[in-house]
């Protein structure tokens, strides 16, 4: 390879390095609804940093990209967002050189695999990817209520309750990771144990951009605890954040009580539209999300950093 250079962006040549790479848009940010399938810097109204994003020159020519995005009080990315080429090699060498790190996240179709070209371009980034060191892939459905949708009726079956401490809520959420079918669970798991993942997951919640009095701790009309459920803000977007039960309660259909609930509260506090999320193998949740009304939307693929 001749003249490779792999450097950060500027303000100046942002916008117009971006975009002289060319891609069909068939996968990544590009699908989706605007203005999140368009790359903009802060400087022009947008979310991305210039020196979050890098390319790969080739002789002078763009030959690979990745983006990196984080809220506008981070001092480091949070996902890489964009990553597209047309040289895998240099698209390898990228990833390695890049000294950010954070989870990639590929957005997918649907019927992604059903198309041969959209199957090639979703594994020709999966594949890149991983080989610079990207790993423990997990696919996810992504969903979108609108009140075209329906509101579900809610079950009666639970009391909700906000909750102040955040050690309480700290020893809910300590309950509900155990034997977690969710895969970015697991892996905190993994690495830390239940009060690692609960931690991890308290932070986040904490620093999207809705109330922390939005947060419920579920119960039986016994007084048992049955779960936690939040619905927050993220990037803008109302979403289920979290729902988990705790395992004595599994297997009752508890989670689509605690989705219901965090949907009505959304709705409540003007929602119009309400993302939500769950990975491809954790059946129980997937079927919850389909009984509530909520349609896939797309296939999300998310990959490890090194």
């Amino acid at each position: 390879m001749m003249s490779l250079v792999i450097r950060a962006l500027v303000e100046d040549d942002a916008h117009s390095l971006f975009f002289s790479l060319t891609d069909p848009g068939l996968v990544g940010r590009a699908i989706l609804d605007p203005p999140l399938n368009t790359y903009e810097t802060v400087a022009r109204g947008g979310e991305y940093r210039p020196e979050w994003t890098w390319v790969a020159l080739q002789d002078g020519r763009v030959v690979a990209r990745a983006a990196f995005w984080g809220g506008p009080d981070d001092e480091a990315p949070r996902a890489l967002e964009w990553f597209d080429f047309t040289d895998r090699t240099a698209a390898v060498e990228l990833l390695r050189t890049i000294p950010h790190r954070a989870d990639y996240e590929l957005v997918l179709p649907p019927n992604w695999r059903a198309d041969p070209a959209v199957r090639a371009a979703a594994r020709a980034r999966l594949d890149a990817a991983q080989e610079a060191g990207y790993h423990t892939p997990v696919e996810r459905y992504h969903y979108l209520w609108t009140p075209e949708c329906g509101l579900p009726e809610r079950p009666g079956r639970l009391t909700f309750r906000p909750e102040p401490d955040d050690e309480a809520v700290l020893a809910m959420l300590r309950r509900v990771h155990e034997h977690s079918l969710d895969g970015h669970t697991s892996r905190s798991v993994a690495r830390g144990g239940v009060a690692l993942a609960a931690q991890e997951e308290l932070d986040h919640l904490r620093w999207c951009a809705s109330p922390r009095a939005w947060w419920r701790l579920a119960y039986t009309s016994d007084g048992e605890p049955v779960g936690f459920q939040a619905p927050v803000i993220n990037q803008g977007m109302p979403v289920i954040g979290a729902i988990g039960v705790v395992p004595e309660h599994r297997g009752c259909g508890y989670g689509y009580d605690l989705l219901v609930e965090g949907t009505h509260q959304l709705v409540a506090e003007g929602a119009e539209r309400i993302a939500a999320s769950t990975d491809v193998g954790n059946s129980p949740m997937a079927a919850a999300f389909t009984r509530a009304g909520y349609p896939i939307l797309h296939h999300r693929h998310r990959l490890t950093s090194p």
